[in-house]
């Protein structure tokens, strides 16, 4: 731990120290290097949104943490100021001549000009708020992803980081305020959540308040983390719960009152609201854009929806085979799939102890899949992942897993978490595959050597596009069946093809909402057929791309380009093709566009042949 804030602490100090001795020449748009300009230009970006500074996990808690007390702004303005810095950002990029950069100067060149455009892409689109298509709902809302963010990602690891959570606590009313006025504003704009999403919000809302402010989580997590804070004893712990729990009462649950009351102004409104976003203001260019973002490539909505039945098709008659051959050939794949769902052979009880049980079952899955992967990768992260529960906050409108990658200082671990609301949602034969995708060798390592990687700028660093990573994980996913992970377990080979299908069918149920006018109940429908999954996490799945529209789509269309580029590079090079050295070019550059990468397994194949 001391080891990691020795070199990345430094490094930010450094870069603190070049800003402050070459301020003017930011201001004129004249870097010296384009790392640094990319340097500066996160530093500033950081300096203005203190949370994503506390997830990238550099300063905080020490004497260059400036930022670990407060909380972003919302509204207008902020969304108008980060457009105008994206715009200022583009015109320092475009000061280098890009044919006088070589090898990943060139590249990081691109990723900012593609990042700060894709940013301004959205700028048409006046009733966007700061925070997004919605600002409340059940899964992306601030309301969820706020208090979420403070129990898992605001580290308590001395005094200073304490007394700071305290104030981002204090904070909190102010910018729930503030996030129930963007919502009030857009919905003078034309833009209101469906009644479905109201109503998970609303619940959550509910489950957030109806503790006593000294039991709600946001306070006895932070008195548990207290524990092993450096400079805290017992008298100061009290005081600091104490003023935890009083921000709760006098200012965090009032304005979760007064959000609740604002929706259910809206209500008769949201109760009208079709499921897609092409009922809003210039909706279908909309959507466009946010397809072309998170796949990074030029798809239509038709031209994904196809590949989505193309896809279902074939992962359909995979499935089919077989569930025949282990007896299972009566009614379609979705309803054999359905009545395995509730096979009481692959359930554990909805207690304590079956939670308890499930975590220990993902911590042994990823103890045995890490064992084999210096067979398959140049490099291997350090550090056990461990496994812990979806915060309950974030329980009812959270996906089945996620991955949150570790602080770069180490103070925070990477962290598969588990979604634990009903353990009768988790069969046993899909626990594999979440493992292997939200863990080992999925986002756990494709985040972890991304934030290793030297001589890169830090924003390289991190998960920038959804394809590239969720293309990845998926890919992880059926590696690990190519390496026989599942061998002799057919049931998880079967949980394997679920969850391939079921980004499949991602593809048609995305467009279908956004692009072709289908319903929510509609989505829910086929998915459910299709899928076999359960329907209640299906209706959060659905309500998920309603939320986020395009996102959904990442997972496929970058996996199909993964396999695709293997496939090439097998092909050309014969029997100078290594799987490590095929890894290394695709995770060892950082998070690209897919039209990026394909470029690197090129010069890779052509390098290598020659």
């Amino acid at each position: 731990m001391k080891k990691a804030w020795k070199v990345t602490g430094w490094v930010l100090l450094a870069i603190l120290v070049v800003v402050g001795y070459a301020g003017y020449r930011v201001c004129l748009g004249k870097p010296f290097t384009i790392n640094e300009l990319a340097n500066r230009q996160l530093l500033v970006f950081l300096s203005k949104n203190p949370e994503f500074f506390t997830q990238v996990g550099l300063v905080d808690g020490t004497f260059l943490d400036f930022h670990s007390g407060k909380l972003a702004a919302v509204g207008v303005k902020k969304r108008d100021d980060d457009y105008a810095l994206a715009a200022r950002f583009v015109e320092q990029v475009k000061e280098f001549d890009r044919d006088k950069l070589v090898g990943q100067d060139q590249i990081t060149y691109d990723v900012l000009l593609d990042q700060y455009g894709s940013a301004l892409a959205l700028k048409r689109f006046d009733w966007l708020s700061s925070e997004g298509q919605y600002p409340i709902a059940p899964m992306w809302g601030t309301q969820v992803t706020l208090p979420s963010f403070l129990q898992s990602s605001h580290v308590v690891k001395n005094e200073k980081t304490a007394r700071n959570y305290v104030k981002r606590l204090e904070a909190m009313g102010e910018k729930l305020d503030a996030v129930t006025a963007e919502m009030q504003r857009q919905v003078t704009l034309g833009v209101v959540l469906p009644v479905s999403l109201l109503d998970k919000a609303e619940a959550g809302i509910k489950d957030t308040v109806d503790v006593a402010p000294e039991q709600n989580p946001l306070v006895t997590t932070f008195t548990e983390r207290m524990k092993g804070a450096k400079g805290i004893d017992g008298a100061l712990s009290a005081a600091l719960t104490h003023d935890a729990a009083e921000a709760l009462k006098t200012r965090v649950y009032p304005a979760y009152a007064r959000m609740t009351a604002a929706l259910e102004v809206v209500r008769p409104q949201a109760a009208t609201q079709a499921a897609g976003v092409g009922r809003f203001p210039d909706g279908a260019a909309y959507y466009a854009v946010m397809l072309k973002q998170m796949t990074t490539t030029d798809y239509t909505p038709e031209q994904v929806h196809q590949l989505g039945l193309s896809e279902v098709e074939r992962i359909t008659a995979q499935m089919n085979e077989l569930l025949k051959a282990q007896g299972l050939a009566t009614g379609t794949v979705g309803e054999r799939m359905k009545a395995l769902q509730k096979d009481e052979r692959f359930l554990v009880p909805n207690t304590d102890d079956g939670r308890k049980e499930l975590i220990a079952r993902y911590q042994n899955i990823l103890d045995e899949v890490n064992a084999r992967m210096p067979e398959y990768f140049r490099t291997v992260p350090t550090g056990k992942l461990k496994v812990e529960r979806v915060p309950l906050s974030a329980e009812k409108g959270s996906a089945g897993a996620y991955y949150q990658q570790a602080a770069m200082d180490g103070s925070r671990a990477g962290t598969f978490f588990a979604n634990l609301r009903d353990t009768h949602e988790t069969s046993t034969w899909a626990m594999k595959t979440l493992a292997y995708h939200e863990g080992i060798p999925g986002h756990h390592f494709q985040i972890s050597i991304g934030l290793g990687l030297k001589d890169l700028p830090l924003i390289r660093q991190q998960t920038l596009y959804s394809a590239y990573a969720e293309g990845w994980a998926l890919y992880a996913e059926r590696f690990a069946a190519e390496i026989g992970m599942y061998k002799n377990d057919p049931f998880g080979d079967l949980g394997r093809l679920q969850a391939e299908i079921f980004r499949a069918v991602r593809l048609v149920v995305d467009t279908g909402l956004h692009a072709k006018g289908w319903t929510r109940e509609q989505a829910i429908e086929y998915m459910v057929n299709t899928t076999g999954m359960a329907e209640g996490e299906v209706v959060s799945e659905v309500e998920r791309y309603m939320g986020l529209p395009g996102q959904a789509c990442a997972y496929k269309v970058g996996q199909l380009k993964i396999l695709e580029l293997r496939e090439r590079a097998k092909a050309a090079l014969g029997d100078k093709f290594n799987i490590k050295d095929f890894h290394a070019v695709v995770l060892e550059n950082g998070g690209v566009p897919l039209t990026l990468l394909e470029k690197f397994v090129d010069d890779w194949i052509a390098k290598t042949k020659g």
